[in-house]
């Protein structure tokens, strides 16, 4: 009678580690328009990977606190840390264009070679990761280390300034003009990540034609169209 016993004892062991697991979605694209086939997805935690097809799309068995990585020739890595929200995962592969990685991208049928001629003669904008990001404070926080930012949680206000460049004044704003497409605002909260074409962070040194105002740097953003 005992054997039963410890069959089921071990089972209910076992419960918690599978109840852990979690199939996530995603797709996987170039220029944010062309699917990226024939990459590999892997899970750091459960070991487990799986192809792009034509498509772009994967699906994955990850665990708790589980990483999604990346890895392709041609392209910067990716990784992403799953949180308990994420059910779809959507990365653009960022190119690093030379004549060695056009060969190895289109040879390898990572995307195809008139895709790849017209993305690199138009859709220049859309080779940056922008889209990955919730919100311009966090993507402004991972991809320039020379920012520093005060107050706010994710998407709502914060001040931003170029390290180095804050005032030592009490009462001074600290805060860089934010230039978005030309025009100067006050909050640029409202900027959409994946609306983004290009982001320029000038410390004060160059930035003599915005006044005294620009004394903590200037953040220059310009939107896809301007």
């Amino acid at each position: 009678m005992r054997t039963p016993v410890i069959i089921t004892v071990c089972l209910l062991m076992a419960l918690p580690a599978f109840s852990q697991t979690r199939v996530v979605k995603g797709k996987i694209t170039a220029f944010n328009r062309y699917p990226v086939q024939n990459v590999e997805v892997a899970s750091k935690k459960t070991k487990s990977a799986v192809m792009t097809d034509s498509l772009g799309p994967f699906e994955l068995v990850c665990s708790e606190k589980d990483v999604i990585v990346i890895k392709t020739k041609g392209f910067d890595p990716f990784d992403k840390r799953v949180t308990p929200t994420d059910d779809y995962v959507s990365a653009n592969l960022i190119f690093k264009d030379s004549k060695n990685n056009r060969e190895i991208v289109t040879g390898l049928g990572y995307i195809k070679p008139d895709q790849l001629s017209y993305a690199l003669a138009h859709l220049a904008d859309e080779n940056n990761d922008f889209c990955n990001y919730s919100d311009i404070f966090t993507l402004l926080r991972t991809n320039f280390p020379e920012l520093q930012q005060t107050g706010g949680t994710g998407g709502a206000a914060q001040g931003v300034y170029v390290r180095g460049q804050k005032s030592m004044s009490s009462n001074a704003n600290n805060e860089a003009v934010y230039e978005v497409d030309g025009m100067i605002v006050k909050d640029i909260s409202f900027v959409i990540p994946c609306n983004i074409a290009s982001i320029k962070i000038m410390k004060s040194g160059g930035t003599t034609v915005y006044g005294t105002q620009a004394v903590n740097g200037v953040i220059i953003i310009k939107t896809k169209g301007h």
